[in-house]
């Protein structure tokens, strides 16, 4: 597990800012949730939360991985990702791609299906090639994701129609963060329901149920400090309580990778303007993406570090206080020219200066990749790796501009 007695040398080698991913943390998460859950249960990694860490994940033998998209399938190919780990998802599935993956690549361990026509694309190919593939059918949550259940029941009623075909249940994700646990079980006794009645209607035994719970990660306030794993527990005792009738594969990526990253940067400016304090960071909204976050508001875990002194935990002030205590709040602002751009509002701080090191924690989940790379063509940050007492660079720090210009990068025709 990486020290933070470790970061001044990290620091001394690497400029501001970079993301920090702690992979032996990761790795004890993976194991403590596959514990929880039973070696019955499968873990899918959904590596859209980070693809860093796929080569990471393939060192647990009986976990998959959810790719989304064309891109994130050629990750896997060069980290080398068996093909039968792989369950190729995602709402729009080009038939360029699909021949690369049953050609090239031999196809598969699953692929989801997300609409008729999509069913209908996957037997085609499937027949043009004499081979049977394994499907789930994708449960529509009410939005434009998945089949509804009564086009669900239409498949599956003339299943025999499509002998390339093979049906392997039901696959459903309904969104993130879910507050209450009272919501993730009565969407799987809703998936039970809904599977009686396919047997029940139509003859057909749903075998895998592929769930994505949407466990949540506290990202704010003291909670953030108690990421427990009651969650998880709460989740397997429910599973547990439908006796084997399925077998459960759960899609999982912001529960496995949030707490395993870091963010860090450099105070580079300070000003006062209209009696409200201002540092300025050497980095910003462009790198650093907490779900939930706006303009500043709520506060994270995140660790200030004077030059040569110990880090302190930030603590938020509560807006109306007198001008003595006033004095010690400070409002964080990254690079960008706009005024969106703010980390931190009401930063509890003492004495800061320029120089001074602020290390934002779980941001091992999506913020390397939802957040506004491109705004500005800034540099991206770099991406460093830490396991078992060594220091990796995966990636270096990479000028944007060349993405945003028409003569930065050769066309690819």
């Amino acid at each position: 597990m990486f020290d933070m007695s470790e970061l001044a040398g990290v620091m001394g080698n690497y400029p501001t800012p970079f993301y920090l991913f702690d992979l032996d943390a990761f790795r004890e998460r993976f194991e403590a949730i596959q514990q929880i859950v039973g070696d019955d249960v499968t873990l899918v990694y959904a590596m859209k939360a980070n693809p860093f860490l796929v080569h990471t994940v393939t060192g647990f033998s009986r976990a998959k991985f959810e790719v989304c998209s064309p891109g994130e399938f050629s990750i896997c190919e060069r980290e080398r990702v068996p093909m039968a780990s792989i369950v190729l998802s995602g709402v729009y599935k080009e038939r360029e791609d699909l021949e690369h993956v049953m050609d090239a690549c031999g196809g598969v361990g699953m692929y989801t299906v997300e609409s008729i026509g999509q069913f209908l694309l996957l037997n085609d190919m499937a027949a043009e090639r004499r081979i049977q593939i394994p499907v789930l059918l994708r449960l529509t949550g009410g939005n434009q994701f998945g089949i509804d259940e009564d086009a669900i029941r239409e498949i599956v009623s003339h299943r025999d129609a499509y002998p390339n075909i093979r049906i392997c249940g039901i696959q459903q994700y309904t969104g993130t963060q879910k507050r209450k646990f009272e919501d993730i079980a009565s969407e799987l006794d809703k998936l039970d329901e809904f599977c009686d009645s396919l047997k029940e209607d139509c003859g057909f035994t749903v075998q895998e149920i592929e769930y994505g719970p949407g466990l949540k990660v506290e990202y704010f306030g003291d909670e953030a400090y108690k990421n427990d794993l009651s969650g998880c527990q709460m989740l397997a005792d429910k599973l547990a309580s439908f006796g084997g009738k399925y077998h459960f594969s759960l899609e999982i990526g912001r529960y496995l990778a949030a707490l395993c990253g870091m963010y860090v940067t450099r105070v580079v400016d300070m000003k006062v303007n209209r009696d409200e304090q201002y540092l300025i960071v050497d980095g910003g909204i462009n790198h650093l993406n907490y779900y939930g976050q706006a303009f500043g508001m709520h506060m994270p875990p995140v660790t200030y570090i004077p030059q040569g002194g110990e880090g302190v935990g930030l603590r938020q002030g509560k807006g109306r206080v007198s001008p003595y205590e006033k004095h010690f709040e400070w409002t964080v602002c990254g690079a960008l020219c706009t005024t969106s751009d703010v980390l931190l509002k009401r930063a509890l701080l003492k004495d800061p200066h320029i120089g001074d090191t602020l290390v934002f924690f779980e941001t091992g989940a999506y913020s390397v990749t939802e957040a506004m790379y491109l705004f500005l063509s800034r540099k991206l940050p770099r991406i460093l790796a830490y396991s078992a007492g060594r220091l990796e660079v995966y990636r270096g720090s990479i000028g944007s501009d060349v993405i945003n210009s028409r003569k930065g990068l050769v066309r690819m025709l």
